[in-house]
């Protein structure tokens, strides 16, 4: 499972044309699952970015976490985190995994962080729609996280 992990003062998601769910000050999480992915992979994962330490204390340094600042996190499906461009120039998404399994896993992410954050604290998109995505990167804080060494 792979996260990229971006530190916003702002983020949506607008589903044709209506916006569905927004953040304020927190975490986008884009989340793209890996055909090899298990409901370990989930948890890991979703413990390692509640407790992911980018947040500024009161000295200016990256010490807090979004579970300590009370911030919210927005979690959308990433699947072409797990694109290929070795060979060509079209990405090649075989080791991403199949829907049915990248919607359980995501789901089970969502479930997770939920129960660390509150349910309040964590928003999502919609599996498998097409999204507009908007955010404005605090810092800009970009992290990649994996929940593997292959990843």
């Amino acid at each position: 499972m792979k996260a990229v992990i971006q530190r916003v003062k702002r983020s949506s998601v607008t589903i044709g044309g209506e916006l569905f769910s927004s953040i304020g000050t927190g975490m986008l999480v884009l989340l793209g699952v890996h055909q090899d992915d298990r409901d370990n992979d989930a948890d890991f994962l979703a413990e390692k970015c509640s407790a992911l330490r980018i947040f500024d204390d009161g000295n200016g340094k990256m010490n807090l976490s979004v579970k300590d600042t009370g911030g919210a996190v927005l979690v959308v499906s990433q699947f072409t985190l797990y694109g290929d461009t070795r060979k060509g120039n079209r990405p090649n998404y075989m080791e991403a995994a199949r829907p049915e399994l990248a919607e359980t896993l995501y789901d089970r992410f969502v479930l997770r962080l939920r129960d660390l954050l509150g349910k309040d604290n964590v928003a999502t998109g919609i599996f498998r729609e097409m999204m507009d995505v908007e955010l404005v990167n605090d810092g800009p804080v970009t992290i990649i996280m994996t929940s593997k060494e292959h990843d």
